[in-house]
Protein backbone atom coordinates (compact mmCIF):
# COMPACT_ATOMS: atom_id res chain seq x y z
CA UNK A 1 0.00 0.00 0.00
CA UNK A 2 1.37 3.44 -0.70
CA UNK A 3 2.06 6.48 1.76
CA UNK A 4 0.51 9.31 1.97
CA UNK A 5 3.98 10.92 0.24
CA UNK A 6 3.71 8.50 -2.63
CA UNK A 7 -0.05 9.44 -2.80
CA UNK A 8 1.17 12.88 -2.96
CA UNK A 9 3.89 12.57 -5.01
CA UNK A 10 1.83 10.47 -7.38
CA UNK A 11 -0.93 12.73 -7.92
CA UNK A 12 2.04 16.01 -8.25
CA UNK A 13 3.07 14.06 -11.16
CA UNK A 14 -0.33 13.53 -12.85
CA UNK A 15 -1.19 17.05 -12.20
CA UNK A 16 2.16 18.08 -13.74
CA UNK A 17 1.86 15.99 -16.95
CA UNK A 18 -2.05 16.85 -17.76
CA UNK A 19 -1.27 20.58 -17.35
CA UNK A 20 2.24 20.06 -19.77
CA UNK A 21 -0.48 17.96 -21.88
CA UNK A 22 -2.93 20.38 -22.26
CA UNK A 23 -0.75 23.60 -22.69
CA UNK A 24 1.24 21.23 -25.81
CA UNK A 25 -2.47 20.23 -26.89
CA UNK A 26 -3.59 23.60 -26.67
CA UNK A 27 -0.35 25.30 -28.36
CA UNK A 28 -0.38 22.89 -31.00
CA UNK A 29 -3.96 22.11 -32.33
CA UNK A 30 -5.88 25.75 -31.61
CA UNK A 31 -3.42 28.31 -31.36
CA UNK A 32 -2.95 27.79 -35.42
CA UNK A 33 -6.43 28.46 -35.48
CA UNK A 34 -6.65 31.86 -33.71
CA UNK A 35 -5.48 35.19 -35.21
CA UNK A 36 -1.88 35.76 -34.68
CA UNK A 37 -2.71 39.67 -32.76
CA UNK A 38 -5.27 37.29 -30.47
CA UNK A 39 -3.67 38.27 -26.43
CA UNK A 40 -3.63 34.37 -26.40
CA UNK A 41 -0.51 34.03 -28.33
CA UNK A 42 1.50 36.01 -25.40
CA UNK A 43 1.07 32.83 -23.21
CA UNK A 44 2.78 30.46 -25.66
CA UNK A 45 6.22 29.96 -27.70
CA UNK A 46 6.76 30.25 -31.10
CA UNK A 47 5.66 27.54 -33.26
CA UNK A 48 9.28 26.33 -34.06
CA UNK A 49 9.71 25.12 -30.38
CA UNK A 50 6.88 23.17 -30.83
CA UNK A 51 8.82 21.13 -32.81
CA UNK A 52 11.99 21.31 -31.20
CA UNK A 53 11.25 20.80 -27.66
CA UNK A 54 9.74 17.21 -27.84
CA UNK A 55 12.64 16.59 -30.65
CA UNK A 56 15.56 17.65 -28.36
CA UNK A 57 13.62 15.68 -25.12
CA UNK A 58 13.49 12.78 -27.37
CA UNK A 59 17.12 12.56 -28.10
CA UNK A 60 18.06 13.15 -24.39
CA UNK A 61 15.57 10.20 -23.34
CA UNK A 62 17.48 7.60 -26.08
CA UNK A 63 20.59 9.18 -25.19
CA UNK A 64 20.44 8.11 -21.45
CA UNK A 65 18.50 4.96 -22.31
CA UNK A 66 21.85 3.72 -24.50
CA UNK A 67 23.88 4.83 -21.35
CA UNK A 68 21.57 3.00 -19.17
CA UNK A 69 21.61 -0.05 -21.73
CA UNK A 70 25.58 0.13 -22.12
CA UNK A 71 26.11 0.31 -18.41
CA UNK A 72 23.69 -3.08 -17.91
CA UNK A 73 25.62 -5.02 -20.76
CA UNK A 74 29.03 -4.12 -19.05
CA UNK A 75 28.00 -4.74 -15.07
CA UNK A 76 26.68 -7.91 -16.72
CA UNK A 77 29.54 -9.18 -18.97
CA UNK A 78 30.94 -12.05 -17.53
CA UNK A 79 35.10 -12.51 -17.36
CA UNK A 80 37.27 -14.42 -19.94
CA UNK A 81 37.84 -17.94 -19.18
CA UNK A 82 41.32 -18.90 -19.65
CA UNK A 83 42.37 -21.71 -22.66
CA UNK A 84 44.85 -23.52 -21.20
Amino acid sequence: MATGSDRLAGAGLVALSSIIFVYYSVWVILLPFIDSDHVIHNFFLSREYAVLLPLSAALVLLFFIGIFVTFIMWKSRSPKKKSE
